[in-house]
């Protein structure tokens, strides 16, 4: 069982082994409850927009689709 302590400005680092476990990385987020006197942490999952914000920089997505389309042509010209 891990433990921790609660610092002179109120934080708590959870152990590593439980943000291991959980995935949690610097800025995932949590909500936080009490359940019959027991504080409860949640990680709240990101939105999907904000998965794949900036996944695909520095890709030329359209790029690759002309490509892709150029191969499509050529496949039926060559039937």
């Amino acid at each position: 069982m891990a433990t921790t302590k609660l610092s002179t400005k109120g934080q708590v680092v959870i152990p590593k082994e439980i943000r291991k476990a959980i995935k949690a990385k610097p800025g995932t987020a949590f909500k936080v409850s009490l359940q019959r006197g027991k504080i409860i942490l949640e990680p709240i999952s990101e939105s999907i927009l904000e998965y794949l914000y900036g996944k695909f920089q520095g890709i030329s997505l359209l790029e690759s689709l002309e490509e892709e389309h150029a191969k499509e042509i050529q496949k039926e010209t060559n039937i």
